[in-house]
């Protein structure tokens, strides 16, 4: 264990900590400051947090093994979501936003409440038990991504790096809440990028520039720089990754929080341009990384999702190889921390506050304390799952990704652009998505054909339609 690599790598911890302090005192006034930030988030936070909040750990370990695996055609995973974010910050978050402070809406499940007069709680309910499955798998595979991290760079064991990484992102997560979470996600957004565009460019220099590079890949696979070198499925799959955005609710509460709406054309541009750099960054640190480790075996492990940080450990000096480590870990922070604070959303504000204690009046500060409780609640839940599962990063996330962008996805497009979507065909369609993701997943002739977010995903849209052509009741949304 290198000294100099732990320095800059837990001063990092430390200034996270320190804003988790410093948004304490804010977060802990009610329950809309907890989840929501009290909807006063500035427009560059916004683009930020709701960018890197949906990046996670599958792109510094899952994707850039992927680049390192497949080549360019690995493009195509990033391709989708990007795009799709950017329409969703032009058309979907301003509807959204509109809503959410018209009905006072704190998550998700009360906009779905609001939007169908769900007097019963039934979709509420429906939508508690799909954050808890797929949300809390999510979270998991962060901590797996931290174990990770720790075992390629200081030869811990994955559980105990897994431990420390749960535990970090508790500390800061429950002491301040969304504004510690959101403004966290800022210092992380540089960390990423800085990162992973600093550390390809010095890789190429190292080799002897750019020719350098594509001769010694070449030399290895002829396809690796044919951006088509993938079957259709395979095509579809990854531009289908997208679709998962709006379904995510760690990146739509993000839209829900802004306080001046009026700024989302702004924040479209700044986030997509996030996406794109840190994309591209994440690209070529693994066509780097094959140059310089040309098999699998020669990493960690023989594991592909080791690369970023093993390049690193081969070019850079020890403080910078701490900062490439605070990088990994401000990818898996960004996201495991938002993910906590909707499933701990769904149970105080859904389950405890608007159905157990329907109609009674809660303390605020109560409600803030009891959020704390949940939250940590599920971390112990995620670690114990997290050191259960086996999975790649990269495909226990797009599990979780695609169970979310199927259920949440095209019913919440529906409940804000169509008039006629009703609750029925709402319960429907979440129903659908999910079974759907499962049935996809677990069945080899399926999963084999493609991604299952795709099919679930339309699927549930049209589930969605057809029920809700047939229960008649129209609805309308201003």
């Amino acid at each position: 264990m290198n000294l100099q690599i732990l320095i800059p790598f837990f001063l990092y911890f430390l200034v996270v900590i320190l804003i988790g302090v410093f948004a304490t005192r804010f977060s802990s006034r009610g329950i809309s400051e907890f989840f929501l930030g009290g909807r006063s988030m500035g427009r560059f936070v916004v683009a930020l947090s709701a960018v890197v909040s949906g990046r996670s750990a599958w792109l510094l370990l899952g994707f850039t093994g992927m680049a390192y695996t497949m080549g360019l055609s690995a493009v195509w995973a990033v391709a989708g979501y990007t795009i799709v974010e950017f329409v969703l910050f032009l058309l979907y978050a301003p509807r959204i936003r509109k809503f959410s402070e018209e009905n006072d809406c704190i998550t998700l499940p009360d906009f779905y409440a609001a939007r169908f007069r769900d007097q019963s709680g039934s979709l509420r309910i429906i939508i508690i038990i799909i954050f808890m499955i797929f949300m809390v798998t999510y979270v998991s595979a962060q901590f797996v991504g931290g174990g990770k991290a720790f075992f390629a760079n200081f030869g811990l064991n994955q559980n105990t790096g897994l431990l420390i990484t749960a535990a970090i992102i508790l500390i800061y997560t429950i002491l301040g809440g969304f504004l510690a979470v959101s403004l966290t996600d800022v210092l992380q957004a540089f960390i990423m990028i800085i990162g992973l565009i600093g550390l390809p460019l010095y890789g190429i220099i190292k080799l002897g520039g750019w020719n350098d590079l594509t001769n010694n890949l070449l030399k290895i696979d002829n396809d690796f720089f044919n951006s088509f070198a993938l079957t259709a499925g395979m095509l579809a799959g990854f531009l289908g990754i997208g679709l998962g955005s709006p379904g995510n609710p760690h990146i739509i509460i993000r839209y829900m929080s802004i306080r001046d709406p009026s700024q989302f054309n702004w924040t479209a541009i700044v986030g997509t341009v996030w996406n794109i750099l840190l994309a591209a960054g994440a690209l070529f640190t693994g066509l780097v990384g094959r140059a310089y480790f040309s098999s699998p075996s020669l990493l960690p492990d023989a594991d592909a999702e080791n690369v970023y940080i093993t390049l690193a450990n081969e070019l850079l000096h020890p403080v910078a190889v701490g900062l490439i480590l605070a990088s990994i870990f401000a990818a898996i922070m960004s996201t495991a921390d938002s993910q906590l604070l909707v499933a701990a959303s769904s149970i105080v504000r859904d389950l405890y506050e608007k159905i157990l204690l329907k109609g009674k009046q809660i303390s605020q500060k109560k409600l803030a304390l009891m959020s704390r409780f949940v939250v940590i609640i599920l971390v112990l839940i995620a670690v114990i799952l997290g050191i259960l599962i086996e999975d790649l990063v990269f495909w226990f996330v797009l599990f979780a990704w695609a169970g979310l962008g199927a259920s949440i996805g095209p019913t919440s497009i529906l409940a804000l652009f169509w008039e006629r979507t009703t609750k029925p065909g709402i319960i429907a369609g979440l129903i659908t998505g999910t079974l759907t993701v499962f049935v996809w997943k677990i069945v080899p002739a399926l999963n084999n054909l493609m991604y299952e977010l795709i099919p679930a995903f339309f699927i549930s849209l049209l589930i969605t339609i057809l029920v809700s052509y047939m229960s008649g009741r129209k609805k309308v949304i201003n």
